[in-house]
């Protein structure tokens, strides 16, 4: 018996760093291709309903399905890998947005409104899916560099998000030779890249993170001689407080952001810019909401949680305010504005995803997570669909000028969790 903890030491200790390196990599392989997969439905989803419909009213529609449809995928993701694991629900979430993304092109090619709503709802599960990924990079991380794990997993989404978009012209190309809508090109990237990250993660994604998170714990917990380790998931936990603001500030981030997001590449085909400058920008908003995952995790871990939730407010508040002033013939400055929504967003994605896993105990931790995102893919549903309307009965100014407003509500939440503290 004398020699059984140093058995159980390296396995506590080696055995999972060198795992979360593995999965970090894996997961990282699959956030490239994924991140090219929802790109399709960001840059021509409104333009496709617009061409079908010949209305810009519903022009929100299919980011709220699909927003809404990720709502739907992010419940079943969270109890499949609380049942059996990371890999499984994340291969199943890929696969059913691959799905979608076929749904799609079909609508395109036969003219169905009624097809291309209902797939773009089936397409969401790609998004919630890639969202879902950033926990399982946290699972085996230690509470002190969670935020800088979950950046990693982000920051990957930013190679094929950034890609996506600009593929744009190419891919409409190749549809035309396919015999396809040019519209509909994209979502022929999107499906192929959906299939790929789920075979990525089916194939090398060994061992199962959050499995090998819970053998862990249940290791430490047999260890007689206390391993401070084995507490740290309550170090930094704000209790039932933590969740709620974990919570707020990604509902509002990612409200604001679809919002505005939405109806920018609306505005840009109103003002006479072409699909390929549509796709420039938005390739710049993608890069913005990922590219500095690094840095925002590492400024969450060095500097806190709440900090950096705070200037998720006030960086969607100088986003909203710079769309609005815009002249609508600026590229340049509509990009500068949708960088800063992009950033925004990592900012509060980032600190409320901390907050949610310092809080959230292993035992519950995926289906917790999994109603987490429904939360946050609601607000983007409904940012999706109240901004066509919004843009119709106003203008696309009111729109982002409201949504930059909205997010200084993160200041008093914020304030109100660090003063109970």
């Amino acid at each position: 018996m004398t020699n059984a903890a140093p058995a159980v030491q390296p396995e506590r200790i080696s055995a999972p760093a060198r795992a979360q390196r593995r999965i970090l990599r894996v997961l990282v392989a699959s956030q490239i291709l994924s991140g090219a997969g929802l790109a399709a439905g960001v840059t021509v989803g409104a333009l496709l309903a617009q061409d079908m419909l010949g209305t810009t009213s519903l022009a929100g529609l299919p980011s709220a399905l699909f927003t809404a449809g990720s709502a739907l995928t992010a419940v079943a993701v969270g109890r499949i890998s609380q049942a059996r694991g990371r890999r499984p629900g994340l291969a199943i979430g890929y696969l059913t947005g691959a799905v979608g993304s076929v749904g799609v092109i079909t609508a395109a090619v036969v003219d169905n409104p009624a097809l291309l709503f209902t797939s773009l709802f089936v397409y969401g599960a790609g998004t919630a899916t890639n969202l879902q990924a950033r926990y399982a990079g946290a699972d085996l991380a230690p509470a002190g560099h969670r935020a800088r794990a979950v950046s990693t997993v982000l920051v990957a989404t930013t190679l094929g998000g950034v890609a996506g978009p600009n593929l744009a012209a190419p891919a409409g190309t190749l549809a035309e030779h396919l015999g396809i809508p040019r519209l509909a090109g994209l979502f022929v990237i999107s499906g192929a890249a959906y299939a790929l990250a789920a075979l990525v993660l089916t194939l090398w994604l060994r061992p199962d993170p959050l499995l090998l998170a819970r053998a862990v714990a249940r290791a430490q917990e047999a260890d007689a001689a206390a391993d401070p380790a084995a507490t740290e998931a309550s170090d930094t936990g704000e209790g039932r407080g933590g969740v709620v603001l974990g919570t707020l500030v990604m509902i509002l981030t990612q409200l604001v952001m679809v919002a505005i997001m939405t109806m920018t590449p609306v505005h840009m085909h109103d003002h006479g810019h072409s699909t390929a400058a549509s796709g420039l920008v938005i390739g710049v908003h993608i890069g913005a909401m990922y590219l500095p995952s690094p840095l925002t995790g590492w400024l969450v871990d060095r500097y806190g949680r709440m900090k950096v939730a705070a200037a998720s407010g006030i960086t969607l508040l100088a986003s909203g305010s710079l769309a609005a002033l815009a002249p609508g013939d600026s590229i340049a400055l509509l990009a500068l504005a949708l960088a800063l929504l992009g950033l925004g967003w990592n900012f509060g994605l980032v600190s409320g995803t901390a907050i949610i896993t310092d809080t959230v105990p292993l035992a519950t931790r995926a289906k917790t997570q999994g109603l987490v995102d429904v939360s946050i893919a609601i607000a983007g549903a409904t940012g999706g669909m109240a901004s066509g309307i919004m843009v119709a009965a106003t203008s696309y100014p009111v729109l982002a000028l409201t949504g930059g407003a909205l997010s200084l509500a993160l200041l008093p939440a914020v304030a109100a969790t660090a003063y109970r503290r």
